[in-house]
């Protein structure tokens, strides 16, 4: 596996694994409090289409990330 091929993966997956949390935040299954704050954060209070959608895209996202670098790996 080639280097460009595992950073290209990782990266899909950490943005699809951040997508995966924004859903469940916005659909309002998981509530997480702010970790760092700068200033003004709350939790977010019950459901939250915008934090579901931008989510959802992010999903979508890191998983062709995934797939688009794996591609190119041939397997024995």
């Amino acid at each position: 596996m080639k280097a460009k091929h595992l950073v290209g993966a990782l990266i899909g997956a950490f943005v699809g694994i951040i997508g995966l949390l924004w859903l469940l935040q916005g659909m309002g299954i998981l509530r997480i409090r702010p970790i760092l704050c700068i200033a003004n954060c709350e939790e977010i209070v019950g459901p939250s289409p915008v934090w579901a959608v931008s989510g959802l895209i992010a999903l979508v996202i890191g998983a062709i990330l995934v797939f688009v670098s794996m591609r190119g790996v041939r397997r024995f």
